[in-house]
């Protein structure tokens, strides 16, 4: 692997991370779908069924129950593998419901800034 400063752009990949969560936390719709990389090779993968591209996780969005989607966060990771390519994973139990699940989320540098380009959420039924 190429030399390059990992903690600086894991740096970069939390506060992503961070802001994704506030944005889930408020339910902003135009925001959550704006950090999904706005291609048809984006996948965001889920207990309900896969969804292909920025078209689908868009409406995804739009439509989603927020009823129960409050949340506390457990065992963030972020790791970068290159200047412009890292994850960030975590674990997380609903407020409400109790309920437990992980997501991870692969992100890349594009030239519009940090882009989810998959993503995979589980949650315990």
């Amino acid at each position: 692997m190429d030399a390059f400063d990992q903690a600086a752009v894991e740096a970069e990949i939390r506060a992503e991370f961070e802001a994704y969560e506030a944005a889930l936390g408020a339910n902003d719709v135009e925001r959550l779908t704006g950090f999904f990389w706005e291609d048809a090779r984006a996948v965001r993968l889920a207990p309900g069924g896969g969804l292909y591209g920025h078209a689908e996780i868009a409406r995804f969005r739009r439509a989603r129950d927020v009823s129960d989607s409050a949340r506390d966060l457990s065992e963030v990771r972020i790791t970068a593998f290159s200047p412009d390519f890292g994850t960030a994973t975590c674990e997380y139990r609903r407020r409400g419901s109790g309920r437990r699940g992980a997501q991870s989320q692969v992100w890349m540098r594009r030239p519009e800034g940090w882009r989810i380009v998959s993503a995979h959420v589980s949650l315990e039924p």
